[in-house]
């Protein structure tokens, strides 16, 4: 148990280094910034030393993937291993963090103010101009990360972007990250991470 809390304050500030110079990657990259987002969660399968197993195959003409959510290495393991290029949605809060937030503007991911009435209007936008660039919208319905023992409810938002636009959808389960990398307890150990790709919906 020690030695898993000290790896977890190894991730962090391999973390902040690593994002830091991503960033300044993505920038430099531009319109290509994908590539180093790649990089950078493939990197972090190394240094953190998880594996990654998937079941099912990735729908090259969904539109959105809507995915439980149980840790951070959520993102990093989906980052690695789709082809496409991901728009995350997320809140505005982690966009307005000093220096990290540019891990969401410079990509160009799709930021959310909760406590805007009118959010959802701007959520439809985004999504909209993401799909027309040729970009997958990556949410989690649940809204917030889980323990893993079961699936929250969802909120509104995915459901009504995907009807309203009409988006080929696919759900994506991923198991065992929390138990690499539990942010809450500060525990991160090496395991397996598996996801699992399933049918695409047409209406969600």
């Amino acid at each position: 148990m020690i030695l898993n809390k000290i790896k977890a304050y190894y991730v962090v500030f391999e973390f902040l280094l690593t994002v830091g110079l991503d960033n300044v990657f993505m920038y430099i990259l531009g319109d290509k910034h994908r590539k180093a987002r790649r990089a950078w969660a493939k990197l972090q399968r190394y240094l953190i030393g998880y594996n990654i197993k998937t079941y099912g195959k990735i729908d090259d003409n969904a539109q959105m993937l809507i995915i439980n959510h149980q840790s951070i290495l959520d993102i990093v393991a989906l980052e690695d291993i789709h082809p496409k290029d991901l728009a995350w949605v997320a809140k505005k809060e982690i966009g307005d963090i000093f220096f990290f937030g540019h891990i969401l503007k410079a990509p160009k991911m799709i930021q959310v103010d909760r406590d805007d009435k009118r959010s959802i209007i701007t959520l439809l936008k985004d999504v909209k101009d993401r799909v027309e660039s040729g970009r997958v919208v990556a949410i989690f319905p649940e809204g917030t990360r889980g323990k893993g023992d079961k699936l929250l409810k969802f909120k509104d938002g995915a459901k009504i972007v995907a009807q309203k636009l009409n988006l080929k959808v696919q759900p994506v389960v991923i198991e065992g990250s929390r138990d690499v990398m539990d942010s809450h307890e500060m525990i991160v150990k090496s395991g397996t991470v598996q996801v699992s790709f399933l049918d695409t919906i047409e209406s969600f």
